[in-house]
């Protein structure tokens, strides 16, 4: 069984930069704030977190795919 992984929809995403808060771990804003997502998986520990910026994404563009 293979980890979940996050996606962003570039055309939805308006850098508002709430997901680089929550995951910044996983998620660094580029220089006009979008977000860029480390590759890979997203491990047991940050699951949560991961789940949070989804939720917190104001323009419904990160998406977390793949087994829970």
């Amino acid at each position: 069984m293979s980890d979940p992984r996050l996606r962003v929809d570039p055309i939805a995403c308006r850098a508002h930069g709430m997901c680089a808060e929550i995951l910044p771990e996983m998620i660094e804003p580029d220089e006009w704030g979008y977000p860029i997502i480390a590759p890979g998986p997203v491990t047991g520990d940050l699951r949560a977190d991961a789940a949070a910026a989804v939720a917190a994404c104001p323009a419904l563009a990160l998406r977390l795919r793949g087994p829970s």
